[in-house]
């Protein structure tokens, strides 16, 4: 049989964990009763800090911090053996990092007006971001015959939307990896599901969505036809814990929408 940990059982990896998303997964994942938890993230000042302040809200749990570019095969090694050290394995991985290349590369615009070299870079670390990760920690989840994958992609991977010709791209393409490594996992018991969020406020890219020309005009529509309501990192986090949890052990291979009402695809 399958191996099902509780959450009060689990040890948590989180791929892009200081910021935005994974850091409201984190969280939630905390608040849940998750004891032990692995930031991974790039900037190890931020990192430091949000290990230490969620370690503050929640000093029952046991959280550390490993610097490393998990969009990189050395960066993704590193994230897994930091976790498998400290915990003994890895039960759940979050992967929310995605593209983290020089400021303003993978900003919607037009596929024409993107520069070659951008386009490479930008397709590259999105898919990297995930697959690598998973990669690296698959080995301990099918020793072990069980373990919960949960890539964050977004809904540009669905629906066509002018100036994300590169993301919607990568995006189609992790969900079709996850759909596809949930295939292959479920005979090791490993569960794999993407969330697929639009807009996504309190978040640094929502900021610099906001701040760049062309996405904040293509986002402010997208706001405007959310009449369930603009999602937050909050949001997408709580739906992080249901997909982790024994209750959605027999969920697997899905692309869910949160997007509050502005598509339906």
């Amino acid at each position: 049989m399958p191996l099902v940990r509780a959450l009060s059982e689990t040890s948590a990896l989180l791929c892009g964990g200081t910021a935005g998303i994974g850091l409201a997964t984190a969280r939630a994942l905390a608040a849940a009763g998750v004891p032990r938890l692995m930031l991974v993230g790039r900037s190890a000042e931020r990192g430091e800090a949000s290990a230490r302040e969620l370690q503050r809200q929640y000093p029952a749990a046991t959280v550390a911090f490993a610097s490393a570019d998990v969009t990189t095969c050395d960066g993704a090694m590193t994230a897994a053996a930091a976790a498998r050290d400290a915990f003994g394995t890895v039960d759940l991985l979050v992967n929310t990092g995605g593209y983290g290349g020089p400021s303003g590369v993978g900003m919607p615009q037009p596929f024409a007006q993107m520069p070659i070299e951008e386009v490479a870079v930008a397709s590259q670390g999105l898919l990297n971001g995930v697959l690598l990760p998973s990669h690296a920690v698959l080995p301990l989840m099918i020793a072990q015959t069980g373990g919960c994958i949960i890539n964050v992609a977004s809904d540009a991977g669905k629906v066509p939307t002018p100036g994300e010709t590169v993301v919607g791209a990568g995006m189609a393409a992790i969900m079709m990896f996850s759909r596809a490594l949930a295939l292959e996992g479920k005979r090791s018991g490993v569960r794999v599901n993407c969330i697929t969020p639009s807009i996504v406020r309190g978040t640094p890219l929502y900021d610099s969505l906001m701040a760049h020309k062309f996405a904040s005009k293509l986002f402010t529509k997208a706001e405007a036809m959310a009449q369930l309501g603009v999602v937050d990192a909050a949001d997408v986090a709580q739906l992080g814990v249901f997909l982790a949890a024994p209750a959605a052990a027999k969920i697997s291979g899905q692309c869910i929408s949160m997007n509050g009402g502005i598509s339906f695809a």
